[in-house]
């Protein structure tokens, strides 16, 4: 699902409300103590991290490549997906260099066609990552810039199979007709594989009062499909595209942070943000499987207010750029799918130290 909430499970979209919020800073401090691994400096070893994240975004502009396909939105038949997610993370720093993490996900989501009275909703917890995080310099002897590194892996705990009952007899006249359908797997909280979790972040300062920071992860997956047909019927022309794709998910983003109220910890953030799922996986035992791969860049402001051992975050990101791009079987088939993208992406996130 990602910024452009076709494309991937719940998952990255757990991993993207976590970096937003993993590289606030604490403003009453100055850049030369270093941007701490949420707020107040670099967490202290035997001690507990805990950040709740919300995620909100509703796509329903479609593309095809980076073409923005204007005629579904004049024609009223655009689809229409709203994401809500919220995401615990709760991080142990376990040496002053090495720390424990685990990041829980709980999708809210629905799916429509804006014509049609057929509304499809799906919700529960999507897919776990566990993970080992370190920094590559001694924070006590380099506070003032440095670089982590991250190893982790996700685990299949999240369903990739809810299905819905849906009447399809539209009509409005006659007796219902419910059919018993998997929902798409855009709303889906489960990718239904497990993956490796690499993860990276670093920070510096520049100048007297902005800091620098950056920070990404790939999920490089399993592969092959995760067994669930994508509709009622399966495709004997396409047979490609009967069965999900379990598919990599990636994030980057960059930015600069710089005081606004310096002596009450109020501050603000700039950067862009790219994300999405490529075509092919970085280990490719199979990419077989329907997929919506391709990519959204977004760009915006975030603002932050630290007190004591708390840390609240939000900020606001318009899409700037947006590619669908092609996926395996759109190569063997000869075509291009479509994908619905997000306009904007709506973070909001609360930290506290223990």
């Amino acid at each position: 699902m990602t910024i452009v909430s076709i494309f991937a499970s719940a998952t990255l979209l757990a991993l993207s409300v976590q970096s937003a919020s993993a590289q606030g800073c604490v403003l009453a401090r100055s850049p030369e103590d270093g941007l701490p691994t949420g707020q107040g400096g670099i967490l202290t070893p035997g001690h507990f991290q805990l950040t709740i994240g919300e995620r909100h975004q509703f796509s329903y502009q479609h593309y095809v490549g980076d073409v923005y396909q204007v005629y579904r939105q004049q024609a009223h038949n655009q689809v229409e997906n709203r994401i809500n997610l919220v995401t615990a993370n709760l991080t142990y720093q376990w040496t002053p260099r090495f720390s424990l993490e685990v990041d829980v996900p709980l999708l809210f989501a629905s799916r429509k066609t804006e014509n049609s009275p057929i509304k499809y909703q799906a919700s529960g917890f999507g897919d776990t990552i566990f993970g080992v995080n370190a920094w590559i310099r001694n924070p006590a002897r380099s506070p003032k810039a440095n670089v982590s590194v991250g190893l982790g892996f996700m685990a299949p705990t999240g369903n990739d199979d809810v299905t819905n009952n849906v009447n399809t007899n539209t009509s409005g006249t006659g007796a219902a007709t419910l059919v018993n359908t998997p929902v798409d797997y855009s709303i889906q909280p489960g990718n239904g594989g497990w993956g490796l979790v690499m993860q990276w972040a670093g920070y510096s300062p520049a100048g007297k009062s902005l800091i620098l920071y950056w920070d990404g992860d790939y999920i490089a997956t399993q592969g092959g499909t995760n067994g669930v047909q994508r509709g009622a019927t399966l495709s004997s022309t396409q047979p490609l595209n009967n069965y999900v794709a379990i598919s990599d998910q990636y994030l980057v983003e960059a930015g600069a942070l710089f005081p606004v109220w310096h002596e009450h910890g109020i501050g603000a953030t700039f950067g862009p943000r790219w994300e999405g799922v490529p075509a092919r996986n970085l280990f490719p035992v199979s990419n077989d499987g329907f997929r919506r791969p391709g990519y959204a860049v977004t760009i915006g402001p975030g603002i932050e207010y630290a007190h004591g051992a708390n840390l609240l975050q939000a900020g606001v990101y318009k899409a700037v750029h947006r590619d669908r791009t092609t996926s395996y079987p759109d190569t063997v088939y000869g075509t291009h799918g479509d994908a619905a993208f997000a306009q904007y992406v709506w973070l909001a996130s609360w930290t506290h130290r223990f």
